[in-house]
């Protein structure tokens, strides 16, 4: 076993021969260039492959909304699961009263904050809690770059289109609008605040393709998009005086006896104890569920990632939707075991590099919509057993990385992909000349709470932004998207909650009432008391090793 785990280059030895195969069709690979994009039909057929389509692992929910459809176990288990505050145990006086309530401190819970405020609401009236610091969330780990057509030759509509057809045209159209056509305003604005995004000579924009558009419109900041778009509004946020507590999640809403939410209950990490806030609005931005692991997969998301906020709007009343498809990124790290699930960026692919199979052969267009591209690879590695087998057993494919120094020129990684670099670099494995191993990774949560254009939710005083909401994406997101919603929809968001806010009469009284009916329903569906949500932090003891979990086939 020693001799066989040998590394080399950073590889175990066994990999080399396989290695080898993808330096010598290289060229030939360049010279003949990848395959064409798949036809419909040819995606239809791929796509029986990809987890979501794969049999067993969800089921109906049984309660609330939207009982009677579908969701993955993991959610529906959250979704239908008891509170962990009892209703008759709290103390429901009121220990802080502000206007605009904010709960999740990414892109999309900062920017609802910054344009409540620009609408009018004082950053003393506005409070912003979050589970974790300000900013640790999916946000700052945003890497290949922000869609937004602002060039001649792209427009609105065509960028419309793109994400349509990548949703497999279940996309809320007048939601899709606002996010394509507020894109432009937002880069304006963020570069007017000192986003640093990545510019030519000659100071123009520096836009690449992304996998599923029909344009180069993706801005990135490097591989560090996310962290430099969060950096500017953080700032600005900070030097605006808004109310802020950390390492405070919200357990539960709080609604009026007519049903209206008016604040939260907050529990400090720390200490224990609760914190009652009343508001006239509440803007719910709390992020996705990557981290349930769905189906076993590993994941790319931040460790808060466990769908608090799709737990409480539910029991509040709020219709989800889209719940039924997950994201799973082409291309999350298969090796070494230390980084396992950590996200590859499509930026790679966007520069050039193909993914190939332990033969050398490119066998998928590198920037197909993200559920083709990974459910092509997937069914590389598992029907036709064309990928490579880790120490742990885990399959992957190669991503040629090193095409990106022979299309770009040398030092091109260093450049444009430095985090990229960096991570490989300190395991020994150098990007520039020797191919990396990749397999679909758990990415997104594609679903969520339904929300108009503004962000508003069928619950009066509850609004949505960010990766908690759904519709925007339909059945499947795009590359760049994400953290184009967060913008958009926490800008929406915050102003739509601010005007609310201005126009509402005082919260009046507070209440859980919709709890405890939540409570009783689930007794009578006889689901099992001992369940609880939210969960707050992942729980990892006793887990098997994530890199031999995957449930596909």
């Amino acid at each position: 076993m020693a001799e066989e785990l040998k590394l080399v280059r950073g590889y175990p030895e066994y990999m080399l021969e396989s290695i080898e195969r993808v330096h010598a069709t290289r060229a030939k690979r360049m010279e003949e260039g990848p395959p064409p994009a798949m036809s419909m039909e040819e995606r239809e057929e791929v796509l029986r492959f990809h987890p979501d389509y794969a049999p067993g692992g969800k089921r109906p929910l049984n309660v609330g909304p939207n009982k009677g459809e579908i969701a993955p176990n993991e959610v529906a288990d959250l979704l239908e699961a008891y509170p962990v505050v009892d209703p008759g145990d709290l103390d429901l006086s009121v220990d802080i009263d502000v206007e605009v309530l904010i709960l999740g401190g990414g892109l999309a819970g900062t920017m609802a904050a910054l344009w409540a405020n620009e609408e009018g609401i004082p950053p003393d009236r506005v409070l912003l809690a979050t589970k974790l610091r300000h900013g640790d969330s999916n946000s700052v780990m945003a890497q290949g770059g922000t869609q937004a057509a602002d060039k001649p030759y792209d427009s609105p509509v065509i960028h419309f289109l793109d994400a349509y057809g990548g949703g497999h045209f279940t996309n809320k159209p007048e939601v899709l609008r606002a996010l394509v056509e507020d894109a432009p305003f937002i880069m304006k604005w963020l570069t007017e605040l000192g986003c640093l995004f990545d510019r030519d000579e000659n100071g123009e924009f520096v836009e690449d393709w992304g996998g599923g558009t029909s344009r180069p419109r993706m801005h990135a900041a490097r591989d560090y998009t996310g962290m430099e778009e969060l950096r500017v509004i953080r700032d600005e946020f900070r030097n605006r005086g808004f109310m802020l507590l950390e390492f405070y999640p919200a357990v539960e809403l709080l609604t009026s006896p007519e049903g209206r939410v008016n604040g939260a209950i907050l529990w400090n990490m720390e200490t224990g104890e609760y914190k009652v806030v009343r508001a006239k609005a509440v803007v719910l931005a709390t992020g996705g569920f990557g981290r349930l692991h769905i189906r076993g997969f590993p994941t790319t998301n931040h460790y808060g990632a466990t769908a608090d906020g799709l737990v409480l709007a539910y029991r509040a009343g709020a219709v989800l939707r889209d719940l039924d498809t997950v994201q799973y990124h082409p291309t999350g790290a298969a090796y070494p075991q230390q980084i396992v699930g950590l996200l590859i960026t499509e930026k790679v692919r966007g520069l050039g590099a193909q993914v190939v199979n332990r033969e050398g052969e490119c066998f998928v267009y590198p920037l197909e919509p993200r559920d083709v591209e990974a459910a092509a690879i997937i069914r590389e590695c598992y029907e036709r057993e064309l990928g490579v087998v880790t120490p742990t057993g885990m399959r992957g494919v190669w991503l040629d990385s090193p095409m990106i120094e022979e299309i770009h020129g040398e030092g091109t990684i260093e450049r444009r992909l430095p985090a990229m670099f960096r991570m490989y670099k300190r395991f020994g494995i150098d990007m520039r000349k020797d191919p990396i191993l990749v397999f679909p990774t758990l990415h997104y949560q594609n679903g969520g709470v339904e929300t108009d254009p503004w962000g508003r939710t069928n619950v009066p005083g509850l609004f949505v932004a960010g990766e908690v909401s759904g519709g925007v994406h339909g059945k499947n997101r795009l590359m760049g998207n994400s953290t184009l919603d967060c913008l958009v929809f926490g800008r929406r968001a915050g102003i739509a909650a601010a005007r609310y806010a201005e126009e509402c009469p005082r919260p009046g009284p507070i209440t859980l009432g919709h709890v405890e009916r939540f409570v009783e329903e689930l007794r009578a569906a006889g689901v099992p008391e001992g369940r609880r949500a939210p969960i707050l932090l992942p729980d990892y003891r006793g887990k098997r090793v994530l890199a031999r979990m995957i449930d596909l086939l």
